[in-house]
C-alpha cells in the first residue's frame, strides 16, 4: 500500500502546486494542513484552491467551519484521520499538504490523553478565583502539580484553570498526562517531504509578490465582507491569520494601505521563519523548490515512495537563520 504522504514547507514555497502535481502522478487526494483554509469565506488570503481545481482534484478539510468557530489541533487530527481512512478506502493516496506545523506535529506524534473540558467545573474554579484570587489557585496548583505551576505565572488564569480542571477530573497532574500520547497506526508508514527554498531573498520576494496578488484579487473587500457578517470576530483565531489581521486593522483605521501591505508582508516573513525553524528539526526528505520544477519535485517524491529515499538527491538544508 502506498504510504500517507506528508508535504510540508513554508508559506509561498509552492506546496499547493507540488501537491496537485503529485496527486495527478499518484492518483491521490489532498488533505489540507492549513489552520486558515478550514474557514468558509477566507479564500483569497489563504490562497485556497479554486472550485475548478477542487472539482478536478479532491481537497479535504477546506471550507468546513465558519469564521466565528474555533478549530483546534485536536479536531484537525480527528478530521484528518477520517479523511485518510476514506481516501485509502477508495484505493487512492492521501497527500497531506500545508504549512501549519502544529497540525503536522499533532498528527505525527499524537495528542496528549487529556480529559475534555468540563464547563461546570471551570465555572466553579472561576468562582473560587473571584473570591481568593488566581495567585491562591496558583499556589493550590503548585501543591498538586509543581512542574506545571513552575512554568506558569500566578496570574495566568486560563492555564491555571485548565491545569486544575485536569487534575480534578483525572486525579493526575497535567504535566504527567502530557507525556502520554496516542499515535494512530494510519500514520505508521507516513513519509514526510519538506520543501526548503535555499535562497532567502527569493522566498521574501515570492512572499511579497503573493500578497500583492492577494491585494489585486480583492483581499480587502473579502475582509470587509467578513466584518459585515461577523462584526465581533477580530479576537477570534480566524482573524488572527497572517494577512487578515493586518487588513482588519487597516479597515479599523489603524494603518493606511501602504503600511498595511508592509505589515502583512513582514508578518508573513516571520511566519515563514518560524516554519523553517520547525522544519529544520523535523525528519523529512528535503527538496529545494527553487532549483527544480514542480513536475520534477513530484517525480522525485514518487520515486522515493517507490524506490526509497536513496533515489533522491538531497537538497541543501534550506534557508539559514
Amino acid at each position: 500500500m502506498t504510504p500517507v504522504v506528508l508535504l510540508m514547507g513554508p508559506t509561498a514555497a509552492g506546496k499547493s502546486a507540488v501537491a496537485m502535481a503529485l496527486a495527478g502522478t499518484l492518483g491521490g487526494e489532498i488533505v489540507s494542513v492549513d489552520s486558515a483554509q478550514v474557514y468558509r469565506g477566507m479564500d483569497i488570503g489563504t490562497a485556497k484552491p479554486e472550485a475548478g481545481v477542487r472539482a478536478r482534484i479532491p481537497h479535504h478539510l477546506v471550507d468546513i467551519v465558519d469564521v466565528d468557530a474555533r478549530y483546534s489541533a485536536a479536531r484537525f487530527v480527528d478530521d484528518a484521520r477520517a479523511a485518510i481512512a476514506a481516501i485509502r478506502a477508495r484505493g487512492r493516496v492521501p497527500i497531506l499538504a500545508g504549512g501549519t506545523m502544529l497540525y503536522f506535529k499533532a498528527l505525527r506524534e499524537g495528542l496528549s490523553t487529556l480529559p475534555r473540558a468540563d464547563l461546570a467545573l471551570r465555572a466553579a474554579i472561576d468562582a473560587d478565583a473571584a473570591q481568593r484570587g488566581w495567585p491562591a489557585l496558583h499556589a493550590e496548583l503548585a501543591a498538586v502539580d509543581p512542574v506545571t505551576a513552575a512554568r506558569l505565572a500566578p496570574g495566568d488564569s486560563q492555564r491555571i484553570q485548565r491545569a486544575l480542571e485536569v487534575f480534578r477530573i483525572a486525579g493526575e497532574p497535567l504535566s504527567r498526562l502530557q507525556g502520554r500520547r496516542i499515535v494512530d497506526p494510519l500514520l505508521a508508514d507516513a513519509q514526510a517531504f519538506a520543501l526548503l527554498p535555499h535562497d532567502r531573498a527569493r522566498l521574501h520576494a515570492a512572499i511579497a509578490t503573493r500578497f500583492d496578488a492577494m491585494l489585486d484579487a480583492g483581499i480587502v473587500a473579502e475582509v470587509a465582507a467578513l466584518r459585515a457578517r461577523f462584526p465581533y470576530a477580530a479576537h477570534l483565531p480566524s482573524m488572527r491569520a497572517v494577512g487578515y489581521r493586518q487588513v482588519w486593522e487597516h479597515l479599523d483605521g489603524a494603518s493606511d494601505a501602504a503600511t498595511m501591505r508592509a505589515r502583512a508582508i513582514a508578518a508573513t516573513r516571520q511566519l515563514a521563519k518560524r516554519q523553517l525553524t520547525w522544519l529544520r528539526a523535523t525528519p523529512a526528505t528535503v527538496l529545494d523548490p527553487q532549483s527544480q520544477s514542480v513536475d520534477d519535485i513530484a517525480a522525485q517524491i514518487a520515486a522515493t515512495l517507490r524506490d526509497g529515499p536513496d533515489s533522491v538527491i538531497p537538497a541543501k538544508a534550506g534557508i539559514q537563520p
